[in-house]
């Protein structure tokens, strides 16, 4: 039996706060903290890189990214593509170019993504959205050299139902060379009954059919030939930890590639916020992956 069965709701939402977890300070001062280092990273790569600002991908207000451009051109442009984090309520694209920082300085292309957080948006919503904007950047960037997913938190749920997305109704199949899944969730069954469900709404259909680790055989079709790493924070909840950990495991098990990162030193926000660093662990792994190291 799995062992968020047996908890309680009290301990349930505490395993899922992962602002309770972090040993910096205070739950709600490490969230204003985490705010403030994605918007001063991301006005950072706002002056520092060439910018295509709301690109639409689709027809709702909230189906736009952004574009962050390396000055130099080179045939050999890697493409990065990152989904926000923010508990699919929380959060935009608009804090979400701090990483373009050291990767532009080392030609690579990075798309922020914009979703419907709900209460507007709901699951299935959010992840037709992702897969679509996916599609939309091959379309307009055909001539990259590899394209490559970045998600943390619950963007690390929606990189990894990019992953496992039956590209058959879409007309096109996207070679993605490499996801980045940070601190993520992939077995939404256990925040049902806890306070991250209220503004999403999600039965238990809902929460299975968008389940990455319900999907892993689809994913072995459709990414077989992907790099995948699943990075977790030290001081991640143990229940944030135990997710990545089965998932990786199921990963390994399909006979995919996957690596795990356990990052020593980090908590759920910084591990991602480090991002704006190009000697952090992580930034060197994402660019080594994609052979800018």
């Amino acid at each position: 039996m799995s062992q968020w069965k047996q908890m309680n709701k009290d301990e349930l939402e505490r395993q899922y706060s992962p602002s309770h977890w972090s040993h910096r300070m205070a739950a709600d001062d490490v969230i204003k903290a985490h705010v403030a280092a994605l918007k001063s990273g991301t006005e950072k790569a706002r002056a520092v890189a060439l910018t295509l600002l709301d690109v639409p991908y689709g027809e709702s207000e909230e189906e736009k990214l952004d574009v962050y451009l390396p000055d130099i051109s080179s045939p050999d442009v890697p493409l990065v593509i990152y989904f926000h984090g923010g508990y699919w309520q929380f959060l935009s694209k608009e804090e979400s170019g701090f990483m373009a920082v050291p990767l532009v300085q080392k030609g690579v292309v990075v798309v922020a993504v914009d979703y419907s957080i709900a209460p507007k948006g709901n699951m299935d919503l959010m992840v037709s959205q992702v897969r679509r904007s996916v599609v939309a950047v091959i379309q307009q960037y055909s001539h990259i050299s590899g394209l490559y997913l970045c998600g943390h938190s619950a963007g690390a749920h929606l990189a990894a139902m990019v992953l496992s997305t039956d590209w058959s109704e879409y007309g096109i199949i996207p070679q993605i060379k490499g996801a980045f899944l940070v601190s993520g969730i992939y077995d939404l069954l256990p925040i049902l009954s806890t306070y991250v469900n209220d503004p999403l709404k999600m039965t238990e259909e809902v929460a299975i059919r968008n389940s990455p680790s319900k999907l892993v055989y689809q994913l072995k079709d459709s990414s077989s030939a992907c790099d995948i790493v699943v990075a977790v924070a030290q001081n991640d909840s143990p229940e944030f930890r135990k997710q990545s950990e089965e998932y990786f495991k199921s990963l390994e098990a399909a006979g995919l590639k996957v690596t795990y990162e356990d990052v020593p030193k980090t908590d759920h926000f910084n591990i991602i916020e480090q991002l704006v660093d190009e000697n952090y662990h992580l930034t060197q792994l994402l660019l080594k992956m994609m052979g800018k190291s």
